[in-house]
Order: structure tokens, then C-alpha cells, then sequence
């Protein structure tokens, strides 16, 4: 199931980013989902299926735009590992 969105936008929005209006949405929702995710709203797979990806691919959405794919800070990380 799917819902649908209407957003109203000026036509020199599209040209922000040279793309047509349906690869602009696409790039719309990637970048909103990638946000999400850098804040820990959101998990990697619950990221990819809004973003209409797969995993892989927003994985390399990260890397495109900056973003580690690793949520954990390092302390958590040191306390995981003195956990074992």
C-alpha cells in the first residue's frame, strides 16, 4: 500500500538540481530518508524501502552525500566491546 503526496513546488526547483520533476522526487525523498537516518530517526532498511531503494543502493547514497552508514557513536562501540 502506498500513499500519495501532493507538493507544490516553483518549476525552477527542478532546475536546482538539472533533473526532470520525477528524478527530482526521487532525489527529494533519498535525501530526506538520508537525514533521517544520520539522526537515528531511522534504520538503513526503513530508509531504503521510503526512499524506494534497496539497501545497497542507500548505502551508496550515503557514501555519495557524506554520510556514514554506521549509527553507532564510538563510545557505544567501546562499550559494546567491553561487553564481551
Amino acid at each position: 500500500m502506498t500513499t500519495t503526496l501532493e507538493l507544490d513546488l516553483p518549476d525552477t526547483a527542478f532546475s536546482a538540481l538539472r533533473v526532470s520533476p520525477k528524478e527530482f522526487v526521487r532525489e527529494l525523498k533519498l535525501a530526506a530518508t538520508v537525514k533521517w537516518f544520520e539522526a537515528g530517526m531511522i534504520s538503513q532498511s526503513k530508509a531504503a524501502e521510503i526512499a524506494g531503494t534497496s539497501r545497497a543502493e542507500f548505502i551508496q547514497a550515503l557514501s555519495r552525500l557524506g554520510v556514514s552508514p554506521v549509527q553507532e557513536t564510538p563510545e557505544d562501540l567501546r562499550s559494546s566491546l567491553s561487553r564481551l
